[in-house]
């Protein structure tokens, strides 16, 4: 019945056709009859669906008619913001109106994104004992805000405010202060949690998606007396389904959120919130003792010390800001044992409080402190060794703060107990899920979804007549194959004759920060003589602002490394040329990275083979994605790699190009 209908659905006088702009699309009407099968088979399904495909209406409207019809909530998640804000206020309610049936969505985001207004009052009772009188400001701004602040998260904080992380992280939902009996439905995470229960679509991240699967944080939240007999499979939520869009990211995603860190700049800043001996105001303050008061400062201590010579251990600095760490008890365990005597004494000091929420807050507290206390112990011993992978890394100005992380090795294990064979329904869709001629079992096997049906559909976009590629067959190769002092010279060469061309109006796609930051440099007369705006990934600005600036400027350039390669939305002719600078390999002394190729011979694989090449394809396919985003779009895509001619693997990633679309050779 959900085929049947949902083909009617996509047809030329389907309920769509009524629609501003619509135009009927075989590609789209197949893709939402294969997610329809899936969903009535109770299976899963691959889905690459080109630019242009209209995907997202695609899934969504078999989607909400089965969620309707069986009673069952739909997860839609998603990498990107951009993405989620599109779904949620734009498609969802398209799909509203073309069904013309009436149901709940809901945007799940993480309970720090909502303002609690009993942790709210709280601080404005302690507010001497926590802020200055700056601070105390915010919060009263908080206060008047609070009383009409829509749904009350931190994406609808007006930016005028100047709410600071740490005035927010005061008043912000924490587990044992933030519930039903102390809060009720008026709280702002109360009523999002609400709408979540009650939602029929709930859409969210891929972070949130995976963080909630590893800790089955929802379930355990059930209401006690919920039914405890049979229940039918189910991801986060009872008789869910889940669809992961922009899935060809949940590999990376899964591995760091069954992984941990342990960020040197949290730590010291929630020791500080707890209290401060500089300032002598912090959470704690009303409950200081002597020997409270000594514990937090033994804890701060502690913390400047381990991480002090866990850099010097591991040799950070010597490791260009990034080394993976391999010997189990490879520094002191200095950290765990103060963070324990502090996390005993708040619990005692919980026992014996009488009042409930200073007792809440307390607990709150104490759960922190564990969750770092654990995290510390773990990373040191690299107890899941044969499983994870361990490094640290610097972050901050000046790389002064040091992380320590971990990420799962191969997540397809994992994931395949726990999305493909629970006899539920995952789909996966992208635009970018297959690697060529290999079709998506590259994908399918790193994920686990070797059971799922697989569906392959091209851009229903004019390439022949909208895109041309330019290919630098006369460019040396990059280093090391070429000094440095060679072939920036003719980088360089290359990049401005191109955006001469284009008058500005492009990408210009790197691989790594170091080489950016050399072209940022190099360029900037260049562009200034052109009266063209040059921006700059990591110059200050967020990555939204950056794209913000690039599309009110038509004429400008943006320089951009990793996040701009992908989930990237610029259509009309702000974007009229995308120059990829280098094959987009991974770098091998990324620790994840060398883990996987470790784990891949191990196996008895070819690293660069089975995963280096395939990973680059996919990446590179993300990339040259970026430019026709409509059926009015036009521009070029610049290979600046000679290599895609050069070198015996070339030939995929010029067969990854659009076909019709016409190469020139230079």
């Amino acid at each position: 019945m959900l085929i049947s209908q949902t083909e009617s659905d996509f047809s030329p006088t389907g309920i769509l056709s009524g629609g501003k702009g619509f135009e009927y699309r075989p590609e789209q009407q197949k893709m939402a009859i294969a997610v329809a099968a899936a969903l009535q088979n109770r299976g899963s399904l691959l889905a690459e669906a080109g630019t242009g495909v209209g995907k997202s209406l695609a899934y969504l409207i078999p989607a909400v008619r089965y969620a309707l019809e069986h009673g069952r909530k739909a997860i839609i998640s998603t990498h990107t913001i951009n993405l989620q804000e599109q779904l949620f206020h734009k498609d969802i309610p398209t799909v509203a109106k073309a069904l013309q049936r009436d149901f709940d969505a809901a945007l799940l985001k993480g309970r720090a994104n909502y303002l609690c207004r009993t942790r709210l009052k709280r601080a404005l009772e302690q507010a001497t004992d926590l802020f200055n009188q700056a601070e105390t400001k915010q919060l009263h701004d908080l206060l008047a805000w609070s009383r009409d602040c829509g749904e009350g998260s931190l994406a609808e904080l007006p930016p005028e405010l100047g709410i600071t992380p740490k005035v927010w992280a005061q008043v912000c939902s924490e587990n044992h202060v933030c519930t039903p009996r102390n809060c009720g439905t008026g709280c702002p995470y109360q009523a999002a949690r609400l709408r979540v229960e009650q939602a029929q679509v709930v859409v969210l991240n891929h972070t949130l998606f995976f963080g909630l699967l590893s800790m089955a944080e929802l379930a355990r939240e059930e209401d006690e007396s919920a039914d405890t007999g049979y229940a039918p499979p189910s991801f986060i939520f009872p008789n869910d389904f889940v669809i992961l869009d922009e899935a060809h990211t949940i590999e990376t995603v899964a591995a760091n959120q069954f992984g941990l860190s342990l960020s040197e700049a949290d730590l010291k800043y929630d020791l500080l919130r707890l209290y401060n001996p500089h300032t002598h105001k912090g959470s704690l303050r009303h409950f200081a003792t002597p020997l409270l008061l000594h514990h937090i400062e033994e804890a701060q201590t502690a913390a400047d010390e381990f991480f002090r010579c866990a850099r010097l251990d591991c040799k950070l600095d010597d490791h260009h800001g990034c080394v993976r760490l391999r010997q189990p008890e490879w520094t002191e365990d200095i950290l765990s044992p103060a963070l324990h005597t502090l996390e005993v004494e708040v619990k005692q000091m919980a026992q014996v409080e009488e009042n409930e929420l200073s007792r809440a807050e307390l607990m709150d507290i104490a759960a922190r402190l564990m969750a770092y206390r654990s995290a510390a112990t773990e990373l040191i011993r690299l107890s899941e060794a044969d499983t994870s992978v361990y490094w640290a890394e610097s972050s901050g100005q000046e790389q002064r703060y040091t992380t320590l992380r971990s990420a799962l090795i191969n997540v397809a294990d994992l994931l395949r107990e726990k999305l493909f064979e629970t006899g539920n329904t995952c789909i996966c869709t992208s635009a970018t899920l297959s690697t060529g001629r290999q079709g998506m079992g590259y994908f399918a096997g790193r994920v686990g979804a070797e059971c799922a049906e697989t569906l392959q559909i091209g851009s229903p976009f004019n390439f022949a007549e909208q895109m041309r590629v330019v290919v630098a067959r006369s460019l040396p190769p990059p280093p090391p194959a070429t000094p440095e002092e060679e072939y920036m010279p003719a980088l360089l060469d290359w990049v401005m004759r191109s955006l001469a061309e284009s008058q500005g109006r492009a990408f210009v796609l790197f691989t790594n920060y170091s080489l950016m930051r050399q072209m940022a440099t190099l360029l900037r007369p260049f562009c200034v003589e052109n009266g063209w705006n040059l921006l700059v990934q990591g110059d200050g600005s967020s990555r939204t602002q950056l794209l913000a600036d690039f599309k009110n400027d038509v004429s400008s350039v943006l320089l951009g490394t990793d996040s701009f390669w992908t989930g990237v939305d610029v259509p009309g002719e702000a974007l009229s040329n995308v120059i990829i600078t280098k094959i987009p390999f991974e770098s091998p002394s990324n620790p994840l990275t060398e883990a996987r190729t470790e784990d891949i011979e191990r196996r008895g694989g070819n690293p660069f083979r089975d995963y280096s090449l395939p990973e680059a394809l996919l990446k590179f396919r993300q990339g040259i994605g970026r430019l026709i985003r409509s059926k009015t779009d036009t521009g070029t895509i610049t290979l600046l790699d000679s290599r895609v001619t050069g070198k015996w693997y070339g030939a995929s990633f010029m067969y990854a190009i659009p076909a019709a679309a016409p190469r020139q050779f230079l």
